[in-house]
């Protein structure tokens, strides 16, 4: 199984994906699809208009009483230690890249409620598996894992704000493609439409974010140094939505 080098474990095989150019997008269709069918055949479900549409496919990743326990441990021990529920208000958006080359992989991986126990230094931090709330497939499908305002793991300092976006690919083996940045930047624009964001951020920003009022990590020696989703795709979808306004660092 393939799974994440930003938010999850190394990757271990070769999985090529073919890109597809997407559709431009605009407009939000919510389709449900089966849970374990994500991969690029997955598009062949989602009817897409004629005109310009930002398709997003619901795709739920597993969710427990246990899961919701260890999330909410979680973000007590890092955001807030008397938090009683795992409602956010998101303000910020946070791009990833997931290290391997598979949307299915990386979803499954989620599923998991457990990071594993070879990923010391995580596990420490909090037993809860890393997730996001968005995949975006090589070909430009979205996939939705679970709401926009529920807390999930997947960056220091800000989970208490933000939405992650997971991008299938990396920087070396699997690039991330045209038709990512022409999805996250409609993604990005429905989100800001959505909610109050006023920032967009990658992951390898987010450190260099720790004096900003939204970042909160109530453990001082819990860190790391991310590459994801590097500064050329950021570069290209902030001019995608350089008139929202939204800051950066």
């Amino acid at each position: 199984m393939l799974a994440l080098v930003a938010c999850s474990r190394p990757r271990t095989r070769d999985e090529r994906v073919a890109s597809v150019a997407p559709e431009p997008a605009i407009r939000v269709a919510a389709d449900t699809v089966d849970a374990g069918a994500i991969d690029a055949g997955a598009v062949d479900a989602v009817s897409i208009d004629a005109a310009p549409a930002l398709v997003i496919v619901d795709a739920p990743m597993v969710w427990s009483e246990r899961r919701a326990e260890l999330t909410l441990a979680y973000r007590r021990a890092h955001s807030d230690a008397d938090a009683t529920g795992l409602e956010i208000e998101p303000r910020v958006i946070v791009l990833h890249y997931t290290g391997g080359s598979s949307a299915r992989s990386t979803r499954r991986y989620f599923d998991n409620v457990e990071i594993e126990a070879s990923r010391k230094a995580l596990r420490r931090a909090g037993r809860v598996n890393v997730s996001s709330h968005y995949v975006v497939d090589r070909d430009g499908t979205i996939f939705r894992l679970q709401p926009d305002t529920r807390f999930a793991r997947h960056c220091i300092g800000l989970n208490h704000v933000a939405i992650g976006i997971e991008n299938v690919g990396d920087q070396d083996h699997w690039p991330l493609t045209p038709a990512q940045v022409t999805a996250n930047i409609a993604l990005v624009r429905e989100l800001a439409r959505t909610h109050a964001i006023t920032h967009l951020l990658g992951h390898h920003e987010v450190m260099k974010f720790r004096d900003h009022a939204y970042f909160r990590e109530l453990d001082r020696g819990y860190h790391n140094d991310k590459p994801d989703p590097g500064a050329a795709f950021m570069t290209k979808v902030r001019v995608g939505v350089d008139d929202l306004g939204l800051q950066g660092l």
